[in-house]
């Protein structure tokens, strides 16, 4: 039998051929395999939203420069992001964890402290979980569950052409805070004598290490009367994103360089280590910001807020995502964010 492997699918790929072979057959099943968060309709006015990430250690996290109380909370935020781009609300969580013995009672302590602060920002119980062994390394999955309004759940299959794409906050900076520990690590393994070159860097090591899940916009946007047409959040890249939303909506899109939000400390980095910002902005991961669209109708409710920047808008030509740069030239998009396999 021809051995096929992960890198040929991609994640695209290993998503689709998962999805082929399993059919809904609950009816309060609303929507399975492919969206931020699974939806289930319990009969009343709100929908629940389920969503699970797992990280990995040696693959999502170093704890040679990740602090556990640090990394408790990102665990948390990651999965409640993903509530947020179904424009709901978090309400609970369960915690299953793989150790190995490496680990004492006080570092699982410290774990959970980060747990524990991230519940109580952003108002979740956490419920249950598992743990069990590991034979090296940590392992941490996260549920969260949530709920949403039936008429102001957003999708990622349902933005239209002319739509406006917007984005929160600022991106590449998480991208740019993993390069400069990353630099710092081996800095030390070379010289262990040696002490952390991280001043001036607070940023961007903030956004890396305890990045936050947006629910302040969607509060926001809820006492606006703004209900997004599609929404993501950033977790692989802004264009990896976009490339999702335009596959799952049947959309193209147009974005402008100009208009893309990247914060001072972010340009000044990305400069530093040679890398172009665009790069950082386009490809880095782990930002946990929202990009989402809206209707041409809401764009007076939303134009001045300080921090969602309007960077573009869907077309109706299929997949074709374009960089408008600041010459004018437009440019295709091709993801090369965070690549799972």
């Amino acid at each position: 039998m021809k051995r096929t492997e992960l890198k040929e699918l991609g994640e695209f790929g290993l998503i689709d051929r998962i999805e082929a072979d399993f059919k809904n057959i609950n009816s309060e099943t609303v929507k399975g395999i492919g969206d931020d968060a699974a939806v289930i309709d319990n009969g009343s006015n709100v929908y629940t939203v389920v969503s699970t990430d797992m990280l990995v250690e040696g693959v999502h996290f170093d704890l040679s420069y990740v602090p556990l109380h640090h990394l408790g909370y990102k665990a948390v935020a990651v999965n409640i992001s993903d509530i947020a781009a179904m424009n709901g609300i978090p309400k609970q969580i369960t915690v299953s964890l793989a150790l190995s013995s490496r680990f004492s009672v006080e570092a699982i302590d410290a774990l959970y402290q980060g747990i524990k602060i991230a519940c109580d920002d952003y108002k979740v119980d956490l419920v249950g979980g598992d743990t069990t062994s590991s034979r090296a390394g940590l392992v941490i999955s996260i549920t969260a569950i949530g709920v949403v309004e039936k008429n102001k759940i957003a999708y990622r299959h349902t933005a239209r052409p002319n739509d406006i794409i917007c984005a929160t906050g600022d991106l590449g900076g998480a991208y740019l805070g993993l390069q400069v520990l990353e630099q710092e690590k081996q800095v030390y393994l070379a010289n262990p004598e040696m002490q952390p070159q991280l001043a001036g860097k607070d940023y961007l090591l903030k956004r890396q290490l305890k990045p936050e899940a947006r629910m302040d916009v969607i509060y926001e946007l809820n006492d606006i009367g703004v209900v997004p047409t599609s929404m993501i959040d950033i977790s692989d890249g802004l264009a990896s994103e976009l490339m999702h939303l335009c596959r799952s909506s049947n959309t193209g899109a147009v974005i402008f360089e100009d208009k893309l939000p990247i914060h001072g400390e972010t340009y000044n980095t990305a400069v530093e280590f040679n890398i172009d910002p665009v790069t950082c902005v386009l490809n880095g991961g782990e930002d946990y910001e929202l990009l989402f669209t809206i209707s041409q109708e809401d764009f007076p409710k939303i134009k001045n807020h300080a921090d969602i920047a309007l960077i573009g808008y869907m077309t109706n030509i299929p997949k074709e995502i374009l960089l408008n740069t600041k010459s004018g030239t437009p440019v295709p998009i091709r993801a090369q964010g965070w690549v799972h396999f």
